[in-house]
């Protein structure tokens, strides 16, 4: 109210009135001392109601004898830890449970376990991801189709999600990759459409950012303490050798990385106190060092940025980048932005028609002057824009950290300055870094580091789904 009352220049009794006035039409929902938008309330409590629903035990293992996991490994070629073991057996004994673990845990190789025991049990196994490109990851990694949550719920923008409580998934298990970035409202119609006989295992990383929409589900649902979770937390002595994993943890522990450099290591931090020095920087990089040192091309190099806007801001690094790598070339021009042939490119909002979503990205493979019409490559699949279309492309040679969520580059690149200061946050950078697979450049203030390192004020975000999951609410 007295917010509303500075922000309205309003006094306090017309605000206390109105929002009785729309508290008894509905139109906000008051529990306890928290007031919901409707749909964000209505997904809370559905979100719990079906997650306890779900969770109701079995009492019984898959199989009929005590399930002995190491019979997987020969299928699998993979030998499980004791902890990635007690993954596998929940899986078969859980209606559902959570899978969490930080990089070179071995999240990917537990998911391969469970997805073999199920089979093995003859369930129908379903894979999804929220992300275009999480769902491809998760499809080189276990050589299943996965889908997007929105393909597996057959959603379109007319009829919404055809995938619901009256029409349920076909089949006997569902995994879910990268389920930190799904919000309230998309777990909400997720679990619509899982009938109650499916079991449910649901994957992520707790300590990368939230999703872009309300909630904070995965992290609500395993500290609800009624869901059954498996950490993974030994790192395996391969990931101990990579940097990025080791600094990765570091960060997340409060600690500052080693940032010795020195040849055979694979995380770098280069020091760097202005920013234009900074962009300059990058962007040699980017065209010459690191394709020279590591013998990859350009295009398997991925540049990362806290923000936007700035000198080190994706908009402006992207011209840049432009100019040093595809300077020529036929290109159409639109909302003062060029896009040429070769371009690096990413939608950036979801197209149900032309069948691409926002953060695929892609290369611009041809551009047709006369039509005014160019030709993108999405990983195989060509798609077609007309010019007054382009607003739904933008360059991303660079990109921001959010975008890049659920994805997975060769070679990240990461200014990180103090202009950056209202990104500056502890998940931002390790979710950041752990999109590097091979070798990972922070360019930048020892000062913005250590105080995003510092920086826990993840938003705290004003849900009660962990209380409607234990029971504490109804």
């Amino acid at each position: 109210v007295k917010t509303a009352g500075e922000l309205l220049e309003a006094g306090e009794a017309p605000i206390r009135e109105v929002l009785t006035q729309m508290i008894q039409a509905e139109d906000l929902i008051l529990d306890g001392e928290a007031i919901y938008l409707p749909p964000f309330y209505h997904a809370e409590c559905g979100t719990a109601r079906r997650l306890r629903d779900l969770a109701v035990p079995t009492g019984r293992s898959l199989f009929d004898t005590p399930f002995d996991p190491s019979t997987l490994t020969a299928e699998t070629g993979i030998a499980y830890d004791e902890i990635q073991v007690a993954a596998i057996r929940q899986a078969v004994t859980s209606k559902v449970m959570v899978l969490t673990g930080g990089p070179g845990t071995g999240k990917t190789t537990t998911t391969q376990g469970i997805i073999a025991a199920l089979q093995k049990a003859g369930l129908r196994v379903l894979l999804a991801a929220p992300t275009g490109r999480a769902a491809k990851r998760m499809s080189e990694a276990t050589g299943m189709e996965a889908k997007t949550i929105h393909r597996l719920l057959e959603y379109n923008p007319q009829d919404g999600y055809k995938r619901n409580d009256e029409n349920p998934l076909e089949g006997d298990a569902l995994i879910v990759d990268e389920c930190s970035m799904i919000d309230i409202l998309l777990m909400n119609n997720l679990l619509k459409a899982v009938p109650e006989g499916m079991r449910l295992v649901l994957v992520g990383d707790i300590d990368q950012l939230p999703s872009v929409g309300a909630g904070n589900v995965l992290r609500d649902i395993i500290d609800s303490r009624h869901i059954p979770v498996v950490r993974l937390v030994r790192i395996f002595r391969q990931a101990q050798k990579s940097r990025i994993v080791m600094s990765a943890h570091a960060i997340n522990q409060g600690k500052f990385p080693d940032t010795s450099n020195g040849r055979d290591t694979d995380f770098f931090f280069m020091k760097e106190d202005d920013p234009e020095r900074a962009a300059e920087t990058v962007v040699r990089l980017v065209k010459e060092r690191l394709p020279r040192a590591y013998r990859e091309s350009p295009e398997r190099i991925q540049v990362l940025t806290p923000m936007q806007r700035g000198i080190v801001g994706a908009a402006n690094l992207n011209l840049a980048l432009q100019e040093a790598l595809n300077p020529s070339g036929p290109s159409l021009n639109r909302g003062g932005y060029t896009y040429r042939q070769g371009d690096r490119v990413m939608q950036i909002r979801n197209n149900y028609d032309k069948d691409v979503f926002n953060g695929d990205s892609g290369y611009i493979r041809e551009v047709d002057t006369e039509d005014r019409t160019l030709t993108v490559d999405f990983d195989g699949k060509t798609v077609e824009y007309d010019v007054t279309e382009l607003d739904e492309l933008t360059l991303a040679y660079a990109t921001t950290i959010h975008k890049a969520q659920g994805s997975e580059y060769p070679i990240v690149v990461m200014p990180l300055l103090m202009t950056h200061f209202v990104m500056l946050q502890r998940n931002l950078i390790y979710t950041g870094i752990t999109r590097a697979k091979k070798i990972c450049v922070l360019i930048g203030a020892t000062k913005a580091l250590a105080y995003a390192i510092r920086n826990m004020a993840v938003l705290k975000r004003n849900t009660m789904l962990k209380e409607r999951i234990a029971g504490d609410l109804r």
